[in-house]
């Protein structure tokens, strides 16, 4: 929380507090309240992504239940540190319902590693259309893109990195009998038509993420084509796997910065941005949030350990 506070305080003091404020005060609510629901309607879909991967380890629970906890997850995504606190918390709460903590952990990371491939997959594919990108921002998506997407999908794969760390202790193997090699069988388990149907639930997914980002643009007066969203979204997305900010509270809106630059977009105008991005995925994780406590006050009420 502090680093995202300071974060914060060096970014408004950079750009103009009141500037920053001034633009949110003239958003445009409708669109952003269209983009809330273009978010909760990608959780649903999400849902179905994580179900299907769970499938395809002979594991069925309820659709409900992935999506109350997909719901509560996105609550601990908002207000813990990096954008990935609300897996843990799913991979807890999956773990204790299924009694499989290696197949929850398991499926929740290719949950969520093909989201992040078929976010940089339309990037590639959309990136000759994206004429009007810098140079240097078109090279800088190609060399993270391809990279995430050979090392993700050598992680898919999964013979050769069990080859690879086969003569590791057993605690650091990916072969063998160990933690780790549990948690790796859950993760290449699901098996490649789970993992193609993962791909395609990421794929409407992300193009809805877009859609969000598009609109909270939108919303605060930006109006960059939307070829450019297909590029920024997929490395602001990045900046939620740093654990060093809230839900990546700071650390996104300076990445965005670099990015767009005052060239393109005013300084202001684009931190208001990123955080009516912010606020429209944390009115969604409130939603999350009132579900747990609910949850909470019916389990002390029924007295449940």
């Amino acid at each position: 929380m502090a680093v995202s506070l300071l974060a914060l305080w060096f970014l408004f003091r950079e750009v103009g507090g009141s500037d920053v404020f001034g633009t949110l005060g003239r958003a445009d609510f409708g669109k952003l309240a269209l983009a809330w629901v273009l978010f909760l309607t990608g959780i649903v879909v999400r849902s179905f992504r994580w179900r299907a991967l769970l499938q395809g380890l002979r594991l069925r629970p309820p659709f409900w239940l992935l999506l109350k906890l997909y719901v509560i997850g996105g609550f601990f995504n908002a207000f813990l540190p990096s954008g990935f606190g609300g897996d843990v918390v799913r991979v807890l709460e999956l773990g204790r319902e299924a009694e499989d903590s290696s197949a929850a952990l398991g499926t929740v990371f290719v949950d969520r590693l093909t989201g992040i491939l078929s976010l940089m997959a339309l990037g590639l594919i959309v990136l000759p259309f994206a004429t009007e990108l810098a140079q240097w921002l078109r090279w800088l998506f190609v060399l993270v893109a391809v990279g995430g997407l050979t090392g993700g999908g050598l992680l898919l794969e999964g013979k050769c990195l069990g080859r690879l760390t086969s003569r590791l202790p057993g605690k650091l193997s990916l072969a063998g009998e160990g933690k780790l090699a549990q948690i790796y069988v859950a993760v290449v388990g699901s098996g490649k038509r789970a993992v193609f149907l993962a791909l395609a639930y990421s794929t409407l997914f992300n193009l809805m993420n877009i859609g969000v980002h598009w609109l909270c643009a939108l919303a605060v007066g930006i109006h960059l084509p939307l070829t450019f969203y297909f590029v920024l979204v997929p490395l602001l997305s990045l900046t939620l796997l740093i654990p060093l900010s809230v839900g990546g509270l700071g650390a996104r809106d300076w990445v965005a910065q670099m990015l767009l630059g005052p060239n393109v977009v005013p300084e202001a105008t684009v931190a208001a941005w990123t955080l009516s991005v912010w606020a429209v995925t944390a009115a969604a994780g409130l939603v999350g949030g009132l579900l747990y406590l609910w949850q909470g006050i019916a389990g002390l009420t029924r007295g449940d350990d």
